[in-house]
């Protein structure tokens, strides 16, 4: 029996079958999220200079440490969009409301 939605497309086995975008808001802040730290820490020429120095350590040095809890904040609001985004499809196959 051929059905009428399109391949890509995620339909829920719910009764009323409405489809799940696989991209949401939640899941391209996580992206982003991700991306903010990665992107920072290899555009190299933003920080590649020995002023201003804290404590006696060149700017080069405390740029890059600052970037790792920087990086866990980060990463802690992307598991947090994601988990938020998984419950709502759960709650969504589940025949609930976003």
């Amino acid at each position: 029996m051929p059905s009428d939605q399109a391949p890509d497309q995620a339909v829920t086995p719910g009764p009323a079958g409405t489809p799940v975008p696989a991209v949401t808001p939640e899941r391209v802040l996580a992206g982003l999220a991700l991306l903010v730290p990665i992107v920072a820490m290899l555009w190299v020429s933003s920080y590649d200079k020995p002023d201003p120095v804290v404590a006696g350590t060149p700017f080069f040095y405390w740029y890059q440490l600052l970037w790792v809890p920087v990086s866990a904040v980060f990463t802690v609001a992307a598991y947090l969009l994601i988990n938020r985004d998984e419950k709502a499809r759960k709650a969504a196959r589940n025949g609930g409301a976003r």
